[in-house]
């Protein structure tokens, strides 16, 4: 009977726990959205985080970008030769490319590489006791510190994921064209007449945006509530880059089911 009530008691406190940490993240979530509309009134603080977040994330996207290119040409084009369609390459590369592997690709490596420095560096300044320094001259952190971030991803990610899926196209034309020898003008003419620019782009634009919203938001409140010790950023730190990649992947499959029965 005791070992029955003390595991309801370690449920409850575990549910209840659980609760309270959604309602602040809902919370700040919320206050989020309220002031990003008041960061762009400073928005050399905005210019900064769309720099330090996607400038410095650039050289693995656009790396990865073309090896992924690479890659879709040469799996593509030995799977449509089968069907006499080798000339359908490039449609292949651009739909795999604008309408999902761009927008995910690059909100992963953007989870790993600047969710997870925004994470540390929040729970740094936690850590180090910087935001309630801020706290106590009277200056909202939120406002100030997690509001430009919030923001500077928004704009940063979708970039990101365009210059993703721009690259591994030029790279699916690389491999396709000029290595094993596709004609360029049909590469081109299929891809020009296949993608559609409102339901094919829009998509993936939508679709980064909504993973730039999440991944950013995740990373910023893992280090805003991190324990202020040096495991607790670390822990921090490897939570945001696990839950904001699952949630990627978890929007993705969400959003490609909506968009496909619109």
């Amino acid at each position: 009977m005791n070992k029955a009530l003390n595991l309801l008691a370690v449920l409850g406190a575990t549910t209840r726990q659980m609760m309270a940490d959604w309602g602040f993240g809902a919370r700040l979530f919320l206050k989020l959205l309220t002031l990003s509309g008041v960061a762009l009134k400073r928005f050399g603080l905005v210019r900064d985080q769309v720099h330090f977040l996607g400038n410095y994330s650039l050289a693995i996207i656009t790396v990865s970008g073309l090896f992924v290119g690479f890659v879709l040409g040469l799996q593509g084009y030995y799977t449509l030769q089968r069907y006499g369609s080798a000339e359908a390459l490039g449609l292949l590369v651009a739909l795999s490319l604008v309408r999902e592997l761009g927008p995910v690709v690059a909100a992963l490596l953007y989870a790993g590489r600047a969710g997870a420095s925004l994470t540390a560096e929040i729970g740094l300044m936690r850590a180090g006791e910087q935001l309630t320094a801020l706290e106590m001259m009277a200056v909202d952190p939120v406002q100030r510190i997690l509001a430009p971030r919030f923001l500077g991803g928004i704009i940063a990610l979708p970039l990101l994921a365009a210059v993703f899926s721009a690259v591994g196209i030029l790279g699916g034309y690389v491999v396709g064209v000029l290595l094993i020898g596709v004609d360029s003008g049909s590469f081109w003419s299929q891809m020009q007449g296949g993608v559609d620019v409102f339901k094919d782009v829009g998509n993936g634009i939508v679709k980064s945006v909504v993973f730039a919203v999440a991944v950013t938001f995740i990373a910023l409140l893992q280090g805003y509530v991190a324990k202020p010790t040096p495991e607790g950023v670390a822990n921090a730190t490897t939570r945001s880059v696990v839950v904001s990649s699952l949630s990627v992947l978890g929007l993705d499959f969400i959003l490609t089911a909506m968009m496909f029965s619109i």
